[in-house]
């Protein structure tokens, strides 16, 4: 089948980049001729742009740190240019959309109506799809919380789908309040298809930071943690002042050859925690507002609770977490059968 994955993949984020590139190769490795659709929005480019340059607002990003980040910026260009790629077509107006015999849409937040500018795009809910079928696989409703309900006509876009799946509780009670219909549990595309990536060539031990505004308590404990195992701490993507290097210009291939050679992962984001896990590595996370759901989701699906801390724990349930890898083998085996399960019927 010539299958569409519609997902968000020109995001400057290597979460949204490798999730895109793991679902894409991972349904073509099954035998499909599979393509990223290729939606277009300037105002979304931009919009992406401008975080991308200045990701500590309110704190402005220094002179040096924007020339990093450009560096990033270009990267990851190039990076998206070697992924499989429909012919371009307008997000808000996709009368251009190339004819497939399949769409899945997902993973990432398709489904968060209040992701800051892809919200209420309603092509990442089925509508004006150019497809006779249309799935999703692994999606996400991100900070969009189930208590608050959909109105009438986004119920109703998700009825329409030929099939849902999800990677979280928190979007799992989202659809099934909307349709009455449980949907099915999957894994991360990461997760489901890990990257064979090369480890950096980076002097060991090291440990990765990875996210931004993390918080004081959560840096000091993981500092503390590293020096007293003599680990250097190096931070990816974002400035961290406290960590003593930093990576702001790493691409999304620097970015998991980082992960792969790292002794263990200090982290704030969901792919975060996902990308130590497909590497085996040990990790600790800490919450973050915007991600919350998908972090405790992700932690509470696998069983991996002592590999997240709050600030009213012990310190030393960070060094417990940075000790061993999360012992998580049977779930994730679990897991990719019930996901190659969902891909078989949606796929056949």
């Amino acid at each position: 089948m010539q299958v569409g994955v519609l997902t968000f993949h020109r995001c400057i984020n290597y979460g949204s980049y490798w999730q895109a590139r793991c679902l894409v190769e991972g349904i073509a490795a099954r035998g499909h001729d599979a393509v990223l659709l290729d939606h277009r929005s300037r105002a979304v480019t931009s919009q992406e742009w401008r975080y991308a340059f200045q990701p500590l607002l309110p704190d402005r990003s220094g002179r040096a740190d924007i020339m990093a980040y450009g560096r990033k910026l270009r990267r990851f260009l190039r990076a998206f240019a070697a992924l499989p790629m429909s012919a371009p077509f307008d997000l808000d107006d996709p009368a251009d959309m190339p004819g497939m015999d399949l769409v899945v849409i997902g993973s990432d937040e398709v489904l968060n109506l209040s992701h800051p500018w892809y919200g209420g795009k309603r092509l990442f809910w089925g509508e004006g799809v150019n497809a006779p079928r249309v799935v999703t696989y692994a999606a996400s409703s991100g900070n969009m919380d189930a208590d608050g309900g959909l109105a009438p006509d986004w119920r109703a876009r998700l009825r329409r789908l030929d099939a849902i799946s999800v990677r979280d509780g928190n979007t799992c009670a989202v659809v099934r309040a909307a349709t009455g219909q449980r949907p099915a549990m999957v894994l991360d595309p990461v997760l489901q298809f890990p990257p064979q990536v090369q480890a950096a060539g980076e002097p060991a031990p090291y440990l990765l930071v990875y996210g931004h505004h993390i918080p004081d308590w959560f840096a000091a404990r993981v500092r503390d943690a590293a020096r007293r195992r003599g680990w250097r701490t190096i931070s990816v993507g974002y400035r961290n002042d406290w960590a003593d290097e930093q990576r702001l210009d790493a691409g999304p291939l620097d970015f998991a050859a980082l992960v792969a050679g790292a002794s263990a992962v200090a982290t704030t984001y969901f792919h975060g925690c996902v990308f130590a896990l497909a590497n085996g590595k040990p990790f600790v996370a800490a919450p973050s507002f915007y991600r919350w759901n998908k972090l405790r989701d992700l932690i509470a699906l696998l069983d991996a609770h002592r590999h997240l801390t709050f600030e009213d724990r012990p310190a030393s349930e960070v060094d417990a977490a940075l000790d061993t890898p999360p012992q998580v083998g049977a779930r994730l085996a679990g897991l990719r059968a019930q996901s190659d399960a969902y891909l078989d019927r949606v796929l056949a």
